[in-house]
């Protein structure tokens, strides 16, 4: 067990659905040439860092969100710090947050058809429950129950909500910030005992 393990974090490359602005939730969409490429980009930071610390990138625990943007994106990073692309593992507690019937929908979509649920999701992003899906405050449950397993120095590859989550547990933004904050593809975020770094 290492004390204050180091927790590396990427979100997945970007999507077909990320380009059209539509929601995805636990449905997925493959990633673009810019996606593919952003994968690389996290690996080589990543590759930069842990030489810096003098650490060896087959130290890290690998884990992944089981979606297939998160794993494609996981498995490019691990190819080019010369690992073997599948071995790492998955755990659903670092799936996206659900958006239920609301999945492969755009913003505008959304504005035409239910204009107040969304405008009930403006006043209140954190706690908002989409019809089906789940609130950036249930999600903060299960990423916690997760989060609570880590025992060493991680590379986790998940999604822009579980990243937001992971912010309010280390006490970095508040909830209603963290809900609506933009995440990036192709920047590596490192959460330690310091606080959280980007790179990228």
């Amino acid at each position: 067990m290492t004390p204050n393990p180091l927790l590396f974090y990427a979100r997945h490359g970007e999507t077909a659905w990320n380009i059209e602005g539509r929601l995805q939730g636990h449905r997925d969409s493959d990633l673009t040439a810019l996606g593919r490429a952003q994968a690389v980009t996290c690996g080589e930071v990543l590759r930069d860092l842990l030489a810096r610390d003098g650490l060896a990138p087959a130290s890290l625990d690998y884990v992944a969100s089981p979606l297939g943007r998160a794993r494609a994106t996981m498995e490019r990073m691990r190819t080019t710090l010369g690992l073997e692309a599948g071995d790492y593992r998955t755990d659903a507690r670092l799936a996206e947050l659900a958006y239920g019937r609301w999945e492969g929908m755009t913003y505008a979509e959304l504005l035409a058809r239910e204009p107040e649920t969304l405008e009930a999701r403006e006043r209140d992003k954190w706690n908002f429950v989409p019809p089906g899906g789940e609130s950036y405050a249930q999600l903060l449950a299960r990423v916690a129950e997760w989060h609570v397993t880590v025992r060493r120095n991680s590379m986790v590859v998940a999604h822009g909500g579980t990243v937001r989550v992971l912010m309010v547990l280390h006490g970095i933004m508040a909830p209603e910030a963290a809900a609506s904050a933009e995440i990036e593809h192709g920047v590596l975020y490192v959460f330690g005992p310091h606080g959280m770094a980007r790179y990228g």
